[in-house]
């Protein structure tokens, strides 16, 4: 079984990832509407692990691995810094699934990001109540009547 994962280097602006990541998420919220929501980004945390496949975009040596999740319409994107280096997870509220475990974990198309339990994540932990809001609201318009 081979899993195809998206995940953009983001480092500098590329038109063509940009319109990939836009039209299966839509586009980043206007400034008002960010307002409206009470933001659309968290603040970084650390990563505790992830899945085989996203090995290479963390730091090899013992360095600390940040993260942070930004909203979009019809999803998020999973942002990772390594060194000066940025990469970018899209993943539908469809295709999302969070799990709260000895952290805070994201897993989509196989892959997973999980996020270390410490005061960084506390400190984020409205914002991931509104992704989880959003998912459900996002969930509703597939709702069979």
């Amino acid at each position: 079984l081979y899993l195809w994962v998206m995940i953009f280097n983001t480092t500098h602006n590329n038109k063509e990832d940009t319109a990939t990541i836009n039209s299966l998420l839509g586009k980043s919220y206007n400034f008002v509407t960010a307002i409206k929501l009470g933001g659309v980004g968290s603040k970084r945390m650390v990563i505790d692990a992830v899945s085989p496949g996203f090995l290479k975009v963390l730091n090899a040596v013992s360095d600390v691995n940040y993260g942070n999740i930004e909203l979009r319409e019809k999803g998020i994107i999973v942002h990772i810094n390594k060194g000066l280096k940025n990469f970018s997870w899209p993943i539908p509220y469809y295709q999302l699934h969070t799990y709260k475990t000895e952290g805070f974990s994201i897993h989509a198309h196989g892959n997973f990001v999980r996020f270390k339990n410490n005061k960084l994540l506390q400190e984020n932990k409205k914002f991931l109540a509104k992704i989880i809001n959003l998912k459900i609201e996002n969930n509703k318009q597939y709702d069979f009547q």
